[in-house]
């Protein structure tokens, strides 16, 4: 990494309106931000969805090679403040010398952000051409990690433009909190059925459990579902009750043409 330290430019792209309440199966775009560090170009995308507001942090390299981390707010306000202790240490660092080696690992200060099932790893590492700051995300066991990579003497700048973004959106996640689904229950005979709501890192289900003395089953469904469940649902009531009002028309007839026909047998039993 080169050592020459260019002029970093923070750019304002674009800015968007507020997520509408109520579901929204898509992301919303909010702000963008443009971050030049060296020849390296850093967009921070401020994104909304039903889990809440987060930003994308993508690095495009010269060649156009495109990496990116995703960050919640709270955990970029987070960042935000490591960027700047990291800043100090590197700053108290003597000038990089290639001809001396550096250490095994290449780490000179190392961090860890953790926020519910992701990871994030901060690394100021140095090689032969210079000193950055490497951060890697991984998200639950065994999962593939993502990559940034920002030049030490851009870290600042970075800071920055996290600050700006943190000072305008603040640092509420926001987002459909699940807690405010209450469990309900339903029971039929001897089954009981659970209806309870939960969350993960995919987003917002529902349980449905079936319990009865010796036998428990459960299904789970995505929340982005539900609509389509509850419009199944509503077809097969609508259905059941035009068949129960046709069957129940059929034999009201049927049992008027009975009263007729007992009527009649009684007349003419009369006139004998």
């Amino acid at each position: 990494m080169s050592t020459e330290r260019k002029p970093s430019k923070v750019f304002s792209v674009k800015k968007g309106g507020n997520l509408q309440e109520g579901y929204a199966p898509y992301e919303k775009d909010l702000c963008t931000k443009m971050v030049q560090i060296q020849t390296k170009r850093y967009y921070l995308d401020v994104k909304e969805n039903r889990r809440g507001k987060f930003i994308k942090v993508a690095e495009i390299a010269a060649d156009g090679r495109r990496d990116q981390i995703f960050l919640a707010l709270s955990t970029a306000a987070e960042f935000r403040d490591h960027l700047s202790t990291f800043s100090e240490h590197y700053s108290s660092l003597p000038p990089h010398n290639p001809d001396i080696p550096p250490p095994e690992d290449g780490k000179l200060m190392s961090e860890i952000m953790i926020k519910d099932n992701r990871r994030y790893y901060l690394d100021l590492k140095e090689n032969s051409r210079g000193r950055f700051l490497r951060v890697s995300q991984t998200m639950g066991r065994d999962s593939y990690r993502n990559y940034l990579a920002i030049p030490a003497q851009g870290m600042i700048e970075m800071r920055n433009a996290l600050s700006d973004v943190v000072d305008e959106f603040g640092t509420d996640d926001g987002g459909f909190q699940v807690e405010s689904l209450t469990s309900q229950h339903v029971r039929v005979g001897q089954k009981i059925f659970h209806f309870d709501a939960g969350q993960n890192d995919r987003g917002v289900y529902l349980k449905i459990s079936e319990v009865q003395p010796t036998y428990r089953t459960a299904i789970t469904i995505p929340d982005k579902c539900w609509s389509k469940f509850r419009d199944v649902i509503d077809q097969f009531i609508d259905k059941l009750e035009s068949e129960t009002e046709r069957v129940g028309h059929e034999n009201e007839i049927g049992m008027g043409n009975l009263t007729i026909d007992d009527n009649k047998q009684e007349q003419e039993e009369t006139k004998k």
